[in-house]
């Protein structure tokens, strides 16, 4: 795959129109219809609805282009670190691995606090799967994980290596879209005995091991109807917003959301999920910087 196509489909979203995306990237019409074709080929699905003037992205456009927009970022963020890494062989990179939703928007305001009292940390960001943080920390490969922790999980296991306190706080809220004068599409306490569509976390996404105890507890369980399932929370939340069902998202990424009013909460606060965001190291895998990042977060955490 062509990196610029990624650039071709944001062209595409702003403009609603080939002829100017094609413009705007010093193309001809002809050309640029042919690289988002070769995108979608890629992709393996339609990415652009061309029954409509001005045209839309599908579902699957948008969740492909968000996800894009962020791998695109992360890569571009990668080849500076590396040029100013060769350019200063002698200072290190502080790796941070995060779950995929604290990366979104938590860790860049989380770390410039960190960094306006500590000074510039040479750092990057790993935003992954749980369990591959936890074996990159392991390993070596990454100097500090950042995970949500609950009341009935505690999202990484202790070990006598690992060593973790709270950064922040998350909470997870039953969203959806909103139906007429701003009421949930869905709403949880309406009717006990109706089914809700379900936007479910996939099998691999620990961040499921926070929901599942309570809809058991408060006998949702038997009521959802899994319309779309996936581990990316991003995903989810595109779904969400096109009306197809219910998904416990944070906060955090819902926010802007909740504030257009593309999103709403489906339901009463106890089904709400309070969550911590805890930064965990290993004792055995650490220098001297790392342990004065350490330090300094736990005081100001204090």
């Amino acid at each position: 795959m062509d990196l610029a196509w990624v650039r071709d489909l944001n062209s595409l979203a702003m403009t609603s129109n080939f002829s100017r995306a094609a413009e705007m990237n010093h193309l001809s019409q002809p050309a640029f219809s042919r690289r988002i074709k070769a995108l979608e080929t890629w992709v393996g699905a339609e990415l652009v609805d061309r029954s409509t003037h001005p045209v839309n992205l599908t579902a699957a456009g948008e969740q492909f282009l968000e996800a894009g927009t962020q791998a695109l970022s992360r890569i571009e963020t990668e080849r500076d670190l590396i040029r100013e890494a060769q350019a200063q062989p002698d200072r290190y990179l502080v790796t941070f691995a995060t779950q995929h939703s604290i990366g979104w928007r938590f860790y860049p305001a989380w770390l410039q606090e960190i960094e306006s009292g500590f000074g510039p940390i040479m750092s990057r960001l790993r935003a992954d799967d749980l369990p591959n943080c936890v074996a990159a920390l392991d390993a070596g490969d990454a100097d500090f994980v950042i995970a949500y922790a609950s009341s009935v999980s505690p999202g990484i296991d202790a070990t006598a290596d690992m060593e973790s306190f709270s950064i922040g706080q998350d909470v997870l809220l039953p969203v959806c879209k909103a139906g007429p004068r701003g009421r949930p599409l869905f709403h949880l306490d309406r009717n006990n005995s109706s089914s809700i569509p379900y936007l479910k976390f996939g099998e691999v996404a620990p961040i499921r091991q926070h929901i599942e105890p309570l809809l058991d507890k408060l006998e949702l369980t038997r009521r959802l109807d899994i319309q779309y399932e996936n581990s990316m929370a991003g995903a989810l939340r595109i779904k969400a917003r096109d009306g197809v069902g219910v998904a416990w998202l944070p906060k955090s990424l819902v926010q802007p959301d909740l504030d257009s009013g593309d999103l709403v909460v489906a339901g009463a606060k106890r089904w709400s999920i309070r969550l911590a965001i805890r930064l965990h190291r290993n004792t055995k895998k650490t220098n001297s910087l790392t342990r004065k990042i350490w330090t300094h977060v736990l005081d100001a955490s204090s």
